[in-house]
């Protein structure tokens, strides 16, 4: 859990402050929280009886780590996950949502869940395959085996979507920050090589 909050702090200081980016389908956010998720969680900090810009605008740095921690680590039930599995599934949750927990169960089910739906919602079966997975392999090695899917879905996400392109490949051709941050929770002998990134995106324009 500690670390679960230290990365919503990290997140919080990552976003910045107000920002809204026309390629971000969320639309505008503050401190990385979008005006949606405000709104789902019923902040109305201004008191004026509804959810809006103005609440965004208003949001303040702890309210928005509160938020990430309640809205996408405790009621999701991200917290019942093996503890080494926790954070990078967490850290993706934020800006995934529950496309998170789906590449989880696409991951448990390659590896012999057959019967294991892709819903997004972690219950009694995804639990169940999660924690045999671990007893199996060890948490640590599930959790790098979930970043490594991680980054394999931006990297088809990206091929679908032109717009989110910028986010996988720098100007440059280097990492963009969706690798940079999938690789966060591997150990450096798991991250790409700048060629391989290099080699997976040369293709497109």
């Amino acid at each position: 859990m500690d670390r679960v909050r230290q990365l919503a702090e990290e997140i919080v200081a990552r976003e910045g402050g107000y920002a809204n980016d026309p390629d971000d389908p969320g639309g505008p956010t503050k401190h990385g929280v979008t005006l949606a998720t405000l709104r789902g969680a019923g902040l109305d900090l201004t008191g004026d009886g509804q959810v809006g810009l103005a609440d965004l605008a208003a949001l303040s740095r702890d309210q928005a780590v509160s938020l990430f921690v309640d809205r996408y680590f405790h009621r999701p039930h991200l917290d019942l996950l093996p503890a080494a599995v926790q954070p990078p599934v967490f850290d993706m949750y934020v800006n995934a949502g529950a496309s998170a927990v789906k590449i989880l169960q696409r991951l448990l089910r390659a590896d012999g869940a057959g019967d294991l739906l892709d819903d997004g919602v972690i219950g009694p079966r995804t639990l169940a395959a999660v924690r045999a997975a671990a007893t199996r392999y060890g948490e640590v090695a599930l959790a790098e085996s979930y970043s490594i899917a991680r980054r394999d879905y931006y990297y088809a996400l990206a091929e679908a979507r032109v717009s989110s392109r910028k986010y996988v490949r720098r100007r440059d051709g280097g990492k963009g920050g969706w690798i940079l941050r999938a690789e966060t929770f591997l150990p450096q002998s798991l991250w790409l090589t700048e060629t391989e990134h290099r080699k997976r995106t040369q293709h497109w324009a």
